[in-house]
């Protein structure tokens, strides 16, 4: 029996993985070199020409507005010309720096975007790569759900971290350090005042965010709880009624719905106090700027030195919660780049060795099991000290009870799990010591629950042979007795094979065993969700199926193998009969059991 995954999500220790995780999604980033730099030079540009307007406006008002003013007032002609020179100077530098400023807005919007996008790309491309390549005992314990949400939230995630995210951390890096060199240029008394209040900003607002974040995400958390329980409960609630259980679901709903108010409100809490708190903190880095900034002006200080300042002093702040608010998203997008990586560096259980070169060519099809034994996790053992023969073109069927490791037997000769103990051998070699693909390339595989792609009818039973002919194709659907499907092959089949019934689908899965022409036949549960008519067609599929090839059937109804070479019994990971249909009957054991209740069941 398989390991059952987990329906629980996965969880990382983040601790001390922030800086590793950064540096190595940023790689993704640095491969696009043109779109990197041209992503920083752009905006750091951005964030010297917001840096500049202060500046300007001080240069403005100190060159241009107040000499006007003093002209105006020294001058005693009554039809006084001012001088616009100056004013139509700095207008016009006014004008160049918005333009400027312009042009690297949309430099970085275009550069972003393609980073954004090539990242997100790249991502998926190798989490599905590295899927396809993943052994059976990966999936054993992974759900679906959470491989599905790797590929398209997660990545979403992160690649709006190293594109969008990483905007406010140079933007706002590169604005403070602009900032703060202009005003300890122009005057050092003041800046000292504006640099004291940023370690206690930066430090509130990302403990703050940090908070919000916190129960933000157990918010999350708990209402995936309480729409799981509301829809579990719904659903059951005949189950609820008949069983008297109404009082203590409401109960164990209520609790939830508390947690859920109490998350709620304190992560509404922070996000109301968080921006009063900056205003606040703001403010009195600014009253200080206008008392001392002030007493300065009556001593000397000009006009336009104090203004720059005081707007310098407002705008330092939005750098600083620009760049909490990448440290919060950063550590948001921690678990999600975890995710990712920890699937791209899951080690692959079932791949060739270094050393082996050599590769099986036109299998016989001799199969010998000797001494395996194998379990999907070390505290349960399926097979111990296993052994089997097969001699090439004999079909064996292989029956029993439900979990005693029929399809252990044949997951192994197929290689998605190896023994732990013992050996496996095809043609007398260990299959270890040939490759993987050279192996797989000549097994056919019809499973209980066929799987076909979207596409027509020709693409999926030319799926495992894609340049097969037409003639080919045509050829395989007649050696399963589905002549009716010729003249339909470029009907669609819908996704997963929706628009064929059970039966079709599975008569194309035989035609595309057939069609690769394996060496080694595998069945598993091949007819057992499909309907006696339908059993009866593919019957004579499976006749033409096992023709000249080593062929292993693992069935419940027992009438559908009665003319296989062999029938092995299993039970508890053991062969306890091996023999024809006839033999078996005479010997009157299990399968004389099993075949007979099978048989008293259909005559009733």
């Amino acid at each position: 029996m398989s390991n059952i995954a987990s329906n629980k999500e996965k969880s990382f220790d983040t601790k001390n993985a922030l800086w590793p995780f950064l540096k190595r999604i940023f790689t993704y980033a640095y491969r696009h070199k043109k779109f990197f730099w041209g992503f920083l030079i752009c905006v750091i540009a951005i964030a010297i020409f917001d840096a500049i307007w202060p500046l300007l406006w001080m240069s403005f008002i100190d060159l241009a507005i107040v000499p006007g003013i003093e002209a105006y007032k020294a001058s005693q002609v009554e039809n006084f010309t001012p001088d616009y020179s100056n004013v139509y100077y700095y207008g016009g530098l006014f004008a160049i720096n918005g333009i400027c400023s312009v042009i690297a807005v949309i430099g970085f919007i275009w550069c972003t975007g393609n980073i954004k996008e090539l990242v997100l790309m790249e991502l998926r491309k190798e989490m599905f790569i590295k899927l396809q390549g993943l052994s059976f005992s990966f999936f054993d314990k992974s759900q679906s759900g959470w491989l599905l949400s790797r590929i398209t939230s997660d990545a979403q995630k992160v690649s709006r971290l190293i594109s969008w995210g990483f905007l406010n951390l140079v933007w706002g890096i590169t604005m403070i350090v602009a900032c703060l060199i202009s005003m300890f240029y122009y005057q050092w008394k003041l800046a000292a005042i504006v640099t004291l209040s940023l370690p206690l900003l930066m430090v509130l607002s990302i403990k703050i965010r940090t908070m919000i974040m916190k129960y933000s995400r157990d918010s999350r958390r708990i209402n995936s709880d309480i729409i799981s329980a509301f829809t579990e409960n719904i659903n059951g609630v005949a189950v609820n009624k008949a069983t008297s259980q109404e009082k203590r679901v409401g109960r164990n709903f209520n609790l939830l719905a508390d947690d859920m108010a109490k998350v709620t409100f304190k992560a509404g809490y922070f996000t109301v106090m968080y921006q009063p708190l900056i205003i606040f903190i703001g403010s009195i880095t600014a009253i200080f700027v206008i008392f001392f900034g002030g007493q300065m002006v009556l001593s000397g200080l000009t006009l336009g030195v104090f203004i720059a300042f005081f707007r310098y002093a407002v705008r330092i702040f939005e750098p600083v919660m620009d760049i909490s608010s990448f440290y919060s998203f950063a550590q948001s997008s921690l678990s999600a780049g975890e995710r990712i990586f920890s699937l791209l560096d899951e080690e692959v259980a079932i791949k060739d060795d270094a050393s082996v070169k050599e590769h099986y060519n036109n299998l016989n099809g001799d199969i010998e099991f000797a001494n395996v034994t194998f379990g999907y996790n070390a505290e349960n053992t399926v097979l111990e000290n296993f052994n089997l023969t097969v001699e090439a073109g004999q079909s064996i069927a292989i029956v029993g009870p439900t979990g005693e490791g029929k399809s252990t037997i044949v997951n192994l000769i197929s290689r998605f799990y190896e023994p732990t103990d013992g050996a496996i051998l095809i043609d007398g070699i260990n299959y270890k010591k040939r490759t993987l693909n050279s192996l797989r390339s000549q097994l056919g595989i019809v499973l209980q629950s066929p799987h076909l792609f979207s596409g027509t009818i020709r693409d999926n039973v030319a799926y495992g042979n894609p340049t097969a002919s037409l003639e080919e194709i045509k050829e395989a659907l007649k050696t399963v007795a589905a002549d009716e499907m010729i003249p339909y092959l470029d009907k669609e089949v819908g996704e997963s094979g929706t628009h064929l019934s059970t039966g079709e689908r599975q008569l194309v899965s035989f035609a595309r065993a057939v069609l690769a022409n394996p060496s080694i036949l595998i069945m598993d549960e091949a007819t057992s969700s499909i309907d006696t008519l339908a059993e009866a067609k593919i019957q004579k599929a499976i006749k033409g199926l096992l023709s000249k090839r080593t062929a292993f059937i693992i069935a419940h109804r027992l009438s559908t193998i009665k003319n296989c070479d062999r029938i092995l019994v299993i039970n508890q990971g053991s062969i306890v009969e091996d023999g024809s249909h006839e033999n078996l009957m005479a010997l009157g054991g299990k399968y004389y059991d099993l075949y007979s209740k099978q048989k008293v069941h259909v005559d009733v």
